[in-house]
């Protein structure tokens, strides 16, 4: 894959995931707030971009979203196959919820 298609992936990755934050947002906007993991300012923002403004910042280089999961034990607990997965679902979520809501610098 050369240059040009990660950007371009990028791009596409960016959209989606904004059109995805948008639609949670507008469905049930303290749900999508929690399992986005955005402060209430992020999301507000978010939230409100015209879909000229929301391109725009999808035709970012750089990715617009986060991979919560640094954690090996929530990576783990998602991951994991075994008999325990409702058990593994709720402790992911557990560690989801206790991590602090991203926030502007």
């Amino acid at each position: 894959m050369d240059n040009r298609e990660v950007l371009e992936t990028i791009r596409e990755i960016n959209l989606s995931y904004l059109m995805l934050a948008q639609h949670m947002l507008n469905e049930d906007y303290a749900e999508g707030l929690f399992k986005l993991g955005l402060s209430a300012q992020l999301a507000d923002l978010v939230h409100t971009l015209t879909p000229a403004q929301t391109i725009k910042l999808a035709q970012s280089e750089d990715l617009v979203c986060d991979f919560r999961f640094d954690d090996a034990a929530m990576l783990t607990a998602l991951t994991t196959a075994d008999k325990g997965l409702d058990a593994a679902a709720t402790h992911a979520a557990i560690l989801l919820a206790a991590q602090p809501a991203k926030q502007f610098c």
